[in-house]
């Protein structure tokens, strides 16, 4: 996942009671019987099966939708298979978009730094330039067998394509109205799009003044590897029932994380981290008595925008989302050279997962792991449907974040370590058959107001 806005700063002191009138967390039981119950998860987790799921992960990118992230989806399902689950595969389709692996220009001869717009199409042009302003309206303008010159401004940029192609141009070149490079996008895609780069507003110009001159100006244009179409994704679903359906109290808890990550990217951290997880938690709480389901899902195309975890969210009916007490998201929960465990709810205010996670944390390392707002990963289309729920991740982020770079050799095994038991004992405190505290009422969390920028935040 992506580099997140913090719209909040972190609440480090450890909070119980309610928030709205709601009783968020079951009341912790005395110091000493708690340690028991603790110990009892913390003492069957193993780390390095956590590491070498990373490890097994990280070998290839694994871009959603794509056969390596496929790979994934099926590895996750035959470890569940391997600790007693029966997983389910959920499908999901998308539009998605690959970006062109060549991006060239040049003019008369001499080729000029460029970048593609997000949703161009693919295509070859060598033509003359003609420059047609800001393309706000080319009516009567005869751009055929032309690449059209456009200044940015007025105007989206996908307006100025379509006007532009309308108008019988084979290839646009809109360069910038202020200094520095044009990283856009046209926003979706669409059939009469023709290809489209960027320009600085110094090579703009430089051209615009060659124009005017009188001269004429060739551009060769090429753009190879873009492609828009409709994607199949998968989640993977495990769970784990209660013990005994006399003291089955109804409820459920999710552990979540994505198993997609970003091209070029072996995504050792994100998300195989929280990936690898998932699936050791999943081991550990398989025959642990409880009297609350939980679920394990690890979901596909988060990386584009939380696709499968809205899918997973928007189909459940209400009777289901009422019956989530809990979202616990782990994503990026691994790297050495990331800062310190925190948590990121939807609006910024404290629910079941925090309380839950700061007691656990206090008792085990004698600190309250702080929480701020925060969205950018799988926890928000929990926390929008009025699910507690939150995000755990290390802040700042680490410097290989999206990059070659996040591979295994990254990974801490104390922070693995360290997540594990926060979040498996936190779980445990509310599931566990022996729990006589008041279960959680849920309440309504703010629709997040983060904003996703193309491989920029997590």
């Amino acid at each position: 996942m992506k580099k997140f806005l913090l719209a909040a700063t972190a609440a480090a002191t450890l909070t119980f009671g309610t928030v709205g009138g709601a009783a968020l967390a079951a009341k912790p039981a005395e110091t000493g019987f708690q340690s028991a119950m603790d110990q009892r998860i913390i003492n069957q987790i193993n780390v390095d099966n956590i590491y070498n799921d990373i490890d097994h992960l990280q070998q290839t990118p694994r871009v959603a939708a794509s056969e390596e992230e496929y790979a994934a989806v099926q590895y996750i399902k035959e470890k569940f298979e391997e600790y007693g689950y029966e997983p389910e595969i959920q499908e999901f389709e998308f539009f998605g978009y690959t970006a062109p692996h060549t991006v060239e220009l040049t003019v008369d001869g001499e080729s000029l730094n460029t970048l593609p717009f997000t949703y161009t199409p693919s295509g070859e042009v060598t033509a003359p330039l003609e420059y047609v302003g800001l393309a706000t309206d080319l009516t009567g303008h005869d751009l055929t067998g032309k690449i059209a010159l456009v200044e940015r401004g007025a105007i989206s940029f996908a307006d100025k394509v379509v006007n532009a192609a309308a108008a019988g141009a084979e290839g646009v070149i809109i360069f910038n109205n202020a200094a520095g490079v044009i990283n856009g996008t046209l926003g979706g895609a669409n059939d009469n799009f023709v290809p489209v780069v960027s320009l600085t507003q110094a090579d703009g110009q430089a051209i615009l003044s060659k124009l005017n001159s009188g001269e004429e100006v060739s551009a060769s244009l090429t753009i190879l590897g873009a492609e828009a179409s409709m994607r199949t994704s998968h989640n993977v679903i495990a769970s784990k029932k209660p013990n005994n359906k006399n003291k089955d109290n109804g409820q459920v808890i999710t552990l979540t994380s994505h198993h997609d990550s970003v091209p070029g990217a072996p995504g050792a951290n994100d998300n195989a981290s929280g990936t690898a997880m998932v699936l050791e938690l999943a081991r550990v709480f398989k025959n642990v008595p409880t009297d609350t389901e939980i679920r394990f899902i690890t979901f596909g195309a988060e990386e584009l925008g939380l696709i499968g975890s809205r899918y997973y969210v928007n189909n459940l009916p209400q009777s289901e989302i009422n019956r989530i007490a809990a979202n616990f998201n782990l994503d990026m929960v691994g790297s050495r050279d990331a800062g310190d465990l925190v948590m990121r709810t939807v609006n910024g205010q404290p629910n079941l997962v925090t309380e839950l996670s700061q007691a656990s944390s206090l008792r085990l390392n004698g600190a309250s792991t702080p929480f701020a707002q925060g969205g950018s990963s799988d926890h928000v289309p929990f926390g929008e449907a009025g699910i507690p729920a939150a995000l755990f991740i290390h802040s700042p982020l680490e410097p290989w974040y999206h990059t070659p770079e996040d591979t295994i050799d990254k990974i801490s095994k104390e922070k693995l370590q360290d997540v594990a038991q926060i979040v498996s004992t936190a779980i445990y405190d509310y599931a566990r058959f022996d729990n006589k505290g008041p279960k959680a009422k849920k309440e309504k969390e703010a629709v997040s107001t983060q904003m996703y920028f193309e491989e920029s935040l997590k």
